[in-house]
């Protein structure tokens, strides 16, 4: 006995597709961060999402190291960056966004922090740090090496950021406390 075998042909619907895929992987990634509202995430990476945004009214830090390298992006496999590492840090009023192009139409998913967020062990991978900037015991520091990411260095004990944007392409933290934390997908104007 011979069975017919019916061959159906499907579609997909490219807008809805890539909408879901998009905000599925960034809330993926961004649970990893925010995981336990009111507790601690640990070691916590955020990349591979291309280019987000860090503001804040003011970070103060303790431990302060930067160094320039190159570095990959989602649109890019390698591109200028600078790494910034901070030991302990306390940021008031932060925000972090991405900006996803869905067919014709433009999402934004944010996070902000409506209480001071603790972070410790920072490594943050900026292509752009606009703010006012107070160090101290600031040592700038150049050594000789064929490797031009070790030519330069420059460190302090303490750093403070005021009305900071930052254009990040790599974020990292061991610790993050994230009191009062509020996350929003919205569809923007751009």
């Amino acid at each position: 006995m011979e069975s017919a075998v019916q061959l159906v042909e499907g579609s997909t619907n490219k807008k809805v597709f890539w909408t879901s895929m998009a905000s599925g992987v960034l809330l993926l990634g961004l649970l990893l961060v925010t995981f336990g509202l009111s507790g601690v995430a640990y070691a916590v990476p955020l990349a591979g999402v291309g280019d987000f945004y860090v503001q804040f009214d003011k970070l103060e830090g303790t431990g302060y190291t930067f160094y320039p390298k190159m570095g990959e992006t989602s649109s890019e496999s390698s591109v200028p960056e600078g790494t910034n590492l901070i030991e302990n840090l306390t940021i008031d009023h932060l925000q972090l966004y991405k900006d996803f192009k869905v067919g014709s139409d433009w999402i934004r998913v944010k996070i902000v922090a409506s209480k001071p967020v603790q972070i410790t062990g920072l490594q943050q991978d900026a292509g752009l740090i606009e703010a006012n900037a107070k160090f101290q015991n600031l040592t700038l520091q150049e050594k000789k090496s064929d490797d031009w990411t070790k030519q330069f260095q420059q460190t302090s004990s303490s750093i403070v950021l005021e009305n900071a944007k930052l254009k990040t392409h790599y974020l990292f933290q061991k610790t993050i406390n994230m009191s009062g934390m509020r996350l929003t997908v919205e569809k923007i104007k751009k």
